[in-house]
């Protein structure tokens, strides 16, 4: 069987479109058409493997903010057959050498690796290696690389248990780009801003390589910023196209003092992933003719799911994540191990040139983790409507059963989410002698904002049925969240069963205070 070859669309265009603009790096002002990018790239491999004798599959960390040095690091990596692992640089030193113990990589690249000390492994800072590429010599021959062979190790975020290494290939990372490319439209006219960690998927893959892919242009951020943000969104000369966030970057946008979204005239939508999206804040975003675009993807096969850029269409399905891309097959597999009928909750299942192999030096999880057919189950729990748009109810792990009934706490947080006092909820479920769990929700207001307890009761009630209500309510300063924004419902739930917070979280639990209600007045609302 022939062996297919990884594609590397920087240096087709480096012959397609020469000329053509294919990054900028915001943060230092260099510019690179494709031409330069493709030769930078080249010069770069050099310096991996005739200077820093690096070889095929060994490992190269990253712990750096994004810039185009990373992306070019990450592209010769690739033309070579080296595995890059690109890390949270958030992360406590305790946890990313965890990471790095476990990828055991040759080379640590950052802005700051003086402070890594990982057995066999050199460091090379980001402004020794730009040095050292602007010296080299292009290294102009091509390996043959499989396609199928590990090119990127994104660790998961690790929120329970140590973080695993998804592998991902050449052949994923293609699949991605040509997956997002149709549901997100993009062309070679596209402009994508990279606001978004390239320690992510959305960061480095669906931002990086979808346009590459397509021959269009990058503006590499060195990160988040809301009013450098909307500065950029509403600069004609930078005419951008697509911007990716997850809904809290949105909220900070609209919050900064230079918000002008009608300003934003070559965007075609902000698309929104990595946390659940209210209908009622999708809605916000229409009233200011701005699309919001919400997906589903992971980590261990990129986008899986995503919204038209129809505003009909998203106004009549907001709250959903839309259909699945062309390059994937999809299954809602019911409890019964049947395919779910349409309005029925069931657990995602997917597969595809975009999906993972698996996790690295992890056999246990890859075989929990994959059906015995090659099914990746994701955990998460959706429904799909009669038109086959699909809507993400909750993490299974997440899902607590009430007097008998599920309850998926991500419904009741999007119900509490239209209360016009309510910044932010998470629902949790805790134990209760009557009822076996009931849900416990953790408010943040918005500022000057008053909800009791029992309000905030009353408004669920009209929305979602009673045993979905929750019995507790939580005012809290902020959502307790992990290194890359993920709110810790973990910890939530220790709170709420009153232990103390488990040892190296990130941060501590914010301050929290019981909104006022008797047990009676709340008991019924059931």
């Amino acid at each position: 069987m022939t062996e297919w070859k990884a594609p590397d669309p920087v240096r087709l265009h480096a012959s397609l479109r020469p000329g053509a603009l294919a990054c900028v790096d915001l943060s230092s002002g260099r510019r690179w058409t494709y031409a330069e990018l493709n030769d930078a790239v080249n010069r770069a491999a050099f310096v991996l493997s005739d200077i820093y004798q690096v070889a095929r599959g060994e490992r190269i960390a990253a712990v750096a903010r994004n810039s185009a040095d990373f992306i070019i690091l990450q592209q010769a990596a690739m033309r070579l057959g080296v595995i890059f692992v690109p890390i949270n640089w958030r992360l406590s030193m305790t946890e990313q050498e965890q990471i790095l113990l476990d990828c055991k990589p040759s080379f640590v690249f950052g802005d700051a690796v003086s402070q890594v000390s990982i057995k066999g492994a050199r460091t090379l800072a980001t402004a020794d290696f730009v040095t050292a590429v602007a010296q080299a010599k292009p290294k102009a021959a091509r390996p043959t690389i499989s396609a199928d062979s590990p090119a990127v190790l994104l660790y998961t975020s690790g929120t329970s248990g140590r973080p695993k290494g998804v592998m991902l290939s050449a052949r994923n990372m293609f699949a991605t780009a040509v997956n997002f490319g149709v549901l997100g439209e993009v062309s070679q006219e596209s402009v994508f801003l990279c606001d978004t960690p390239m320690f992510h998927v959305i960061g480095l893959v669906t931002s990086i390589q979808a346009p590459f892919l397509q021959g269009a242009t990058v503006l590499i951020s060195g990160g988040f910023d809301p009013v450098a943000t909307n500065d950029r969104l509403a600069d004609a000369a930078f005419a951008v196209t697509h911007y990716f966030c997850v809904p809290q970057m949105a909220d900070a946008l609209r919050k900064a003092e230079n918000f002008h979204p009608e300003q934003w005239a070559s965007l075609k939508a902000l698309f929104t992933g990595g946390a659940p999206n209210p209908p009622a804040n999708i809605r916000w975003w229409l009233d200011r003719n701005v699309l919001m675009v919400d997906g589903y993807g992971m980590s261990e096969a990129g986008t899986l799911l995503g919204m038209p850029l129809d505003r009909a269409i998203i106004a009549e399905k907001a709250g959903s994540v839309g259909l699945p891309p062309p390059d994937m097959s999809l299954r809602i597999v019911a409890d019964n191990g049947l395919d779910a009928e349409a309005g029925e909750v069931g657990e995602v299942l997917v597969c595809g040139p975009n999906v993972s192999a698996g996790y690295w030096a992890c056999p246990d999880e890859n075989a929990r983790a994959f059906t015995d057919d090659g099914w990746l189950k994701t955990g998460d729990l959706a429904k799909a409507d009669a038109d086959g748009y699909v809507t993400v109810v909750d993490r299974r792990k997440d899902l607590f059963i009430s007097g008998g009934e599920n309850v998926y706490p991500a419904e009741v947080e999007a119900a509490l989410m239209e209360h016009p006092g309510v910044k932010e909820a998470a629902v949790v479920g805790i134990p209760d002698e009557r009822w076996g769990e009931v849900g416990c929700a953790y408010i943040v207001l918005h500022d000057g904002a008053i909800a009791s307890a029992v309000d905030l009761a009353a408004h669920c009630s009209a929305l979602i049925a009673r045993f979905k209500v929750p019995k507790e309510f939580v005012l809290i300063d902020a959502l307790p969240r992990n290194g890359a924004g993920k709110i810790l419902k973990r910890e939530l739930r220790r709170l709420a069963l009153g232990k103390d917070p488990e040892p190296d979280r990130i941060g501590d639990i914010p301050h929290a205070r019981h909104a006022s209600a008797k047990p009676e007045e709340l008991a019924a609302q059931r």
